[in-house]
């Protein structure tokens, strides 16, 4: 099976070690963004599917969702949520610009690893 490229989007140092960690050791081929902004200049090499924070400085996560979306590159790449951020709305929100699934911090790397391979088969 091909490597798949996943990108992570997390101003935390230590949770974008953590996720990158995780699937590396299952295989995958990491790249990591610190912010929105960053992430979007790194999406343009191409990625399969994108984990992002919601609460970042500078560009967020929804922020970051939505201009994925309305390009043509990544208006269907998968993109699922990592965040401490668990109220209904929120991920109301994130649905609503384009988010695939969400994932609650901390997470357990079993089913991080379950989500994943879900949108990457």
């Amino acid at each position: 099976m091909p490597s798949k490229r996943i990108l992570t989007v997390d101003d935390a140092k230590s949770v974008r070690g953590l996720v990158s960690r995780t699937l590396r050791q299952a295989g995958y081929d990491i790249a990591e963004a610190v912010d929105g902004a960053d992430a979007l200049e790194k999406t343009a090499d191409g990625v399969d599917l994108v984990i992002t924070d919601i609460n970042m400085p500078g560009m967020g996560g929804l922020e970051l969702i939505a201009r994925l979306r309305q390009r043509e590159d990544t208006r269907f790449t998968p993109i699922l949520v990592l965040s401490t951020e668990s109220q209904t709305d929120m991920r109301r929100q994130a649905v609503s610009a384009g988010a695939t699934g969400w994932i609650v911090k901390p997470f357990a790397p079993e089913v991080l690893l379950a989500l994943v391979r879900r949108f990457l088969c």
